[in-house]
């Protein structure tokens, strides 16, 4: 929602064909409906208007860019293969391909909050996808980044677009800032554009009027306010001291009891639900200090999402160590000339 504007402020068009909620993850699309009136689902002609005259698009695939993976999709979940290299290497790559995308950056998530914790199987996976895209003339790289602690200060879904809004006004958390700013650097080398550097344009703004544009051309409200939860709770600290860890897969498990997330292709996301963080790793706190605060429609749903926090949080007397956000990327296979666009 963030690199988006971004890099289309920065003279890039920006294709984004995204999916909803699966397993501990959220989805983009709907985040996205949390805005009044946005439309996920769009023809192949109208994607092509709005890249012209924004930049900017995120959609739904249509049903007839890559059906099978319709289908297979809405199965991994209740398959237990949502972690398989092969079904997501497939998935990802089969659409980017179908749509022609002309470049394509990976932004594979290492640690306890993505789909694969292990540095190695995400490096595979980079791997597999790098090699897929560039086999099919398609210019590729991924950068792995570190997901054991949930980004920025918000997880679920209208609290979410919130965030992305407060970001592209230049306001946005420093850990979601770099990470959004690596990637628009990729994606601006890879597509070769030598243009202004996507952290001054994030800086100053200039990335959140793309994003007005761009909500406007799918039926959406920018000046909305977004849905708001019926029901509150508040996570406290147990004890004084450094926050050490703030577990991510924990956080997602949570925010999806609280309604934004599934447990069935069929469920019901709600456009308020999720978790926001009033502090993260190496902040001080004292006893009884309010950590995290809790979104839902129905009350009911707060003891089963206190229950995935169990053991995520753990406060002690240091400092956790230091770790970078972009842990390393996985360059194209070998140069291969550009398809058009």
């Amino acid at each position: 929602m963030v690199l988006g504007p971004l890099v289309a402020a920065c003279g890039l068009a920006f294709p984004q064909l995204s999916g909803r909620a699966l397993g501990h993850t959220g989805g983009t699309l709907d985040k996205m409906e949390a805005v009044r009136g946005w439309r996920a689902e769009l023809t192949p002609r109208r994607m092509v208007e709005i890249l012209r005259d924004v930049g900017a698009v995120i959609a739904a695939p249509g049903g007839a860019l890559a059906p099978a993976d319709r289908k297979l999709y809405a199965l991994r979940d209740v398959t237990a293969t949502v972690e398989a290299i092969p079904l997501i290497a497939s998935s990802v790559l089969s659409k980017k391909i179908a749509e022609g995308t002309s470049a394509l950056v990976l932004d594979v998530k290492v640690g306890s909050g993505a789909f694969l914790p292990s540095r190695a199987h995400a490096r595979e996976l980079a791997r597999t996808m790098v090699t897929l895209g560039e086999e099919h003339g398609l210019r590729t790289s991924a950068l792995l980044t570190a997901m054991d602690t949930p980004l920025g200060r918000a997880c679920g879904t209208g609290i979410e677009v919130a965030e992305a809004v407060q970001t592209l006004r230049g306001e946005g958390p420093a850990d979601l800032v770099e990470v959004t700013v690596a990637l628009a650097r990729e994606m601006l080398a890879l597509c070769r554009v030598s243009g202004p550097d996507p952290a001054a344009v994030l800086a100053g703004g200039a990335a959140y009027p793309v994003w007005e544009r761009m909500v406007r051309a799918q039926g959406g409200d920018p000046g909305a306010p977004l849905p708001a939860a019926a029901h509150r709770d508040v996570v406290v600290a147990p004890a004084g001291g450094v926050l050490q860890r703030l577990d991510a897969r924990a956080v997602g498990v949570c925010a999806s009891r609280l309604g934004a997330g599934r447990v069935r292709k069929e469920d019901r996301v709600s456009p308020a639900a999720g978790v926001r963080y009033l502090a993260k790793p190496g902040e001080r706190v004292e006893e009884g200090q309010p950590l995290l605060e809790l979104y839902a429609d129905d009350v009911a749903r707060f003891a089963r999402a206190r229950a995935a926090l169990a053991a995520a949080i753990t406060i002690g007397r240091a400092s956790p160590p230091g770790a970078p956000l972009v842990l390393e990327r996985v360059p194209a296979a070998s140069p291969r000339p550009a398809r058009d666009s």
